[in-house]
């Protein structure tokens, strides 16, 4: 035996001896060294989509048709870095349980295929149609690889979905004037009996019609001077949203990176009229659709059975998202939330809710608790350390000024604060395990004033490496990655004052 070998096996044998003496509270944080210590599978969520391998980002060509919730997303299927994008797939029939399926787009002679939209092209207004299914059809950008040349070109399904065909005439538009010209959302507008193609191009949205989405004209642009403007803009979506009354107004989202309100990634919307070529809106300040750093480039599902905003995002941030710690994949999508227009204090806002299908995921009942009192401490609990639960507690803030809802172990923990004080919640990471590598994306902060009952509702999702907080049923979101070292049992909410303060809690499991 050499003497390498020898080196090998004693250091192998002296890695064993030092876990075989480490209990969960052992583990330090100080140091992302130590994540080898913690596999994919413990990260891995199981009510999120995520690729089997290798590495995902933008959601893309989000439709539903035949009974299927179709995702494709942007993937490189050779490494679990960003690479040359196809269009993965999978499908769904429940929002909760997803079936991966083969690539369905492959780049070409044009180049990668970047991010993009599929409509159902119900009237054949595109003349694809071979069959007895309604076309399906992808608008995608084409992004040459050699010049970062950017053009928008068209693919059909005639079979659900499952195969597709590129159109011979790509792509079907050019902007010589554009380095960034992408992501391409397309809708049918009633008024006008048009394809309306909403388009990111460098810090505008730019607007295209068309009768057939072959052949597309300017209408306008929309950006100058509005919104937030601290990067990129990507990934727009264009829609009407109805308020509790059914009353109507049209929304566009604009991701952008960077510039989101905690660093790197962020989404904003715009709430305004739209009459099939041109968009306006009066809105004075940038509103946030999440106010974590882990929910980019998100869009809503085309063709949507029950007429509901549905939406979905990247769970992510290009801050550290080639860098967290998984290994033979990368990155997961949030969960499905419906989206809804809502007057507070008279301004307009876009709040985020879980949709009716979470039901397929919540199990049993781990606590139910009404009128829990000063304090609530569920200690070396199997359901928190598995890191799958949702969690529902109301606080009432009419006779204290801070509390705060603690997740972790003896050493470490993820750590949520609101101050009414200050109109502040803040997500606090930093001491839960992995150190992201944007320090400011280790505390995350979120304005949020109470309301006159000065109780502040939170639903949490949990689900391994993800946190998803909801308050006062989706007026603010919270998105946020978490990668602890080791088992998080224990869960504590405490307040500035011992007194009676938790009007209730209730978490549950999640099983399939």
């Amino acid at each position: 035996m050499n003497m390498i070998k020898v080196i090998r096996i004693l250091l192998l044998a002296s890695i064993i001896i030092l876990f075989q003496n480490c209990n969960e509270d052992d583990i330090s944080s100080n140091s992302n060294a130590e994540l080898v210590t913690v596999g994919d599978n413990e990260y891995r969520p199981e009510f999120h989509f995520t690729p089997r391998n290798n590495w995902m980002n933008d959601p893309n060509g989000m439709v539903y048709y035949a009974g299927e919730y179709h995702l494709f997303y942007q993937y490189n299927p050779n490494e679990s870095v960003w690479g040359p994008m196809h269009w993965g797939h999978a499908i769904s029939k429940d929002l909760v349980n997803w079936e991966e399926l083969p690539i369905a787009l492959y780049p070409d002679n044009l180049g990668n295929i970047f991010s993009g939209s599929i409509v159902v092209d119900n009237n054949n207004t595109s003349g694809f149609k071979s069959g007895s299914e309604s076309p399906l059809v992808a608008v995608f950008t084409h992004q040459n690889p050699e010049n970062n040349k950017q053009t928008q070109s068209l693919a059909y399904s005639n079979d659900k979905g499952r195969t597709w065909t590129k159109y011979e005439n790509n792509p079907v538009l050019v902007n010589n004037d554009k380095a960034d010209f992408r992501d391409p959302k397309v809708s049918w507008h009633e008024g006008t009996q048009k394809w309306v193609m909403v388009l990111a191009a460098g810090d505008e949205i730019m607007f295209y019609t068309s009768s057939n989405l072959k052949n597309w004209v300017y209408k306008n642009s929309f950006g100058k001077n509005v919104g937030a403007h601290g990067g990129v803009w990507e990934c727009p979506d264009l829609f009407k949203i109805k308020d509790a009354n059914g009353q109507e107004t049209w929304a566009l989202l604009v991701s952008i990176n960077p510039g989101g309100p905690n660093g790197g990634s962020g989404t904003q919307y715009f709430l305004g009229d739209f009459d099939g070529e041109t968009f306006t809106s009066s809105q004075a300040e940038t509103l946030w659709l999440d106010y974590g750093t882990d929910n980019y480039a998100g869009v809503t599902w085309s063709n949507e059975p029950n007429n509901r905003n549905l939406f979905m995002g990247w769970m992510s941030n290009w801050s550290y998202a080639q860098n967290v710690p998984t290994y033979s994949y990368r990155s997961a999508m949030t969960f499905p939330r419906t989206l809804h227009w809502q007057k507070n204090n008279g301004k307009s806002i876009i709040v985020s809710k879980l949709p009716t299908e979470m039901i397929y995921a919540i199990g049993g009942k781990v606590v139910e608790n009404n009128n829990a009192g000063s304090r609530f401490e569920l200690l070396n609990d199997e359901t928190l350390g598995e890191g799958k639960f949702y969690l529902e507690t109301t606080i009432d803030f009419s006779a204290i000024n801070e509390a705060k809802i603690e997740w972790g172990n003896k050493s470490s923990s993820v750590v949520i604060k609101y101050n009414k004080i200050k109109g502040e919640l803040i997500l606090n990471r930093a001491e839960s395990g992995y150190k992201f590598n944007n320090l400011n994306s280790n505390i995350l902060k979120c304005p949020y004033v109470l309301p006159d009952s000065n109780q502040l509702k939170i639903n949490m999702l949990v689900d391994k490496s993800s946190m998803e907080i909801f308050l006062n049923d989706g007026e603010r979101v919270i998105t946020a990655l978490v990668f602890p070292l080791a088992p998080f049992k224990n869960l504590e909410i405490t307040a500035n004052e011992e007194i009676q303060f938790i009007e209730q809690i209730k978490i549950n499991k999640l099983s399939k």
